[in-house]
């Protein structure tokens, strides 16, 4: 859970079905061009160096994970790094499927693009979030264009995330970005979109600015109590879960407030130390549980390492942190909250995430179905593929 995270702790600080359309416009794709994955020897080569330089602040006695990412773990997977893992490896598999990168309202998009197998594929766009990146979804593209009931499948790196340009934009900026991605870049007439995290609020701004172009939207979550709502209009489930976040966020939100007020200070650090990177983006991956399940929630080590590895790379830890602070400016600022949409929206709720009910969703999204999952969390599509899969084709289909 974190796009719109920082909203609450900023109200903390201040306060305490539409049919689908298969035609396109054309056939031709604009302002695009192919792009693949090559990272250089010699930043690899420096990584390394870096890596075994690493100078390791020790931790107290005993304090395994609750003063942050552990350093007894931490060793373990900076070793793995430097002899087991191969990025080679990763960066063919990175390359497997078709990427271009567009020109979209001058902004270099970076975006994954898969033609589903059946005759009739649904365009779908999935949006990933922080601290992941486009790879959250690379375990489902089989899943999704395989069979007659599948998708043309996009998938983009958020500006300022990955090999996107190195602009920080607000989740509405990014939605406008989408939307001209979708029907002027590729010529769809309508599509489908999915995202959980900064992606559900990317996802949530698409449904409510294009509800004539977006068919359908799925979420993981749907956004956190800031504060603001009145009481009285709360059912008690809503109380409760109000109650809930509130405490999650003195107790592991500290990352989102730093990221909407200071992103710059940490970002030297992280941009500088490859350990320091990992350290931050476990700390929040970790949230409180045991390293078995932050690995599994990433797929993997070395999936955990991929993705780890394409924020290193491009160097864009930076510009993705300064994401949370575009957000918040546009908030302060006094833009005004989106509109409940009317696009039929699905929601999956995943065991390890935080326990929403069905009402607070309703609150901002066209909920038309709502399910609770039996396993997985907050990276549900690295995590539990085939469920999260399952769970998108089926809800995407039920709607026309």
């Amino acid at each position: 859970m974190k796009t719109l995270r920082f909203l609450m702790l900023t109200s903390l600080i201040l306060s305490s079905m539409v049919t689908f359309s298969q035609t396109k416009k054309n056939a031709t794709m604009k302002n695009m061009e192919v792009f693949k994955v090559s990272v250089s020897q010699q930043v690899l080569d420096d990584l390394k160096s870096r890596l075994q330089n690493t100078r390791w602040p020790g931790e107290a006695e005993g304090s395994g994970w609750h003063f942050g990412t552990s350093e007894a773990y931490l060793k373990e997977l900076v070793q793995y790094w430097l002899t087991s893992y191969d990025w080679r490896k990763q960066e063919a598999e990175l390359n497997k499927y078709p990427q271009y990168i567009a020109d979209v309202k001058g902004v270099k998009v970076h975006f994954q693009y898969i033609k589903g197998k059946g005759k009739n594929a649904k365009p779908l766009i999935l949006t990933h979030g922080w601290p992941d990146s486009y790879y959250r979804f690379h375990k489902i593209i089989p899943l999704l264009t395989e069979g007659e009931q599948g998708f043309d499948l996009v998938i983009p790196s958020i500006p300022g995330f990955g090999f996107s340009g190195k602009v920080a934009m607000t989740s509405e900026a990014v939605a406008d970005l989408w939307k001209e991605l979708m029907t002027e870049n590729l010529g769809y007439d309508k599509f489908y979109a999915a995202g959980g995290d900064v992606g559900m609020g990317v996802t949530k701004a698409l449904a409510s600015k294009y509800p004539d172009v977006v068919s359908g939207v799925h979420f993981t979550d749907v956004g956190y109590p800031m504060g603001q709502e009145d009481p009285a209009t709360m059912s008690e489930a809503e109380k409760q879960f109000a109650q809930f976040v509130q405490q999650w966020w003195y107790s592991e939100g500290a990352y989102a407030m730093v990221h909407a007020t200071k992103p710059q200070s940490l970002a030297y650090g992280l941009n500088d130390s490859p350990t320091g990177l990992a350290a931050w983006i476990l700390s929040f991956g970790n949230a409180g549980a045991s390293p078995e399940i932050l690995e599994a929630a990433f797929g993997g080590r070395d999936a955990l390492l991929t993705n780890i590895m394409i924020y290193w790379t491009t160097q864009t830890i930076a510009t993705s942190m300064r994401m949370y602070k575009a957000d918040a400016i546009a908030q302060w600022s006094g833009a005004q909250p989106l509109q409940k949409s009317k696009v039929p929206a699905g929601v999956a709720l995943y065991p390890r995430e935080a326990q929403f009910p069905k009402e607070w969703a309703e609150r901002f999204v066209n909920v038309v179905s709502f399910r609770k999952m039996s396993e997985g969390g907050h990276f549900a599509a690295l995590e539990v593929p085939d469920s999260f899969a399952t769970e998108l084709r089926s809800f995407f289909y039920s709607i026309d």
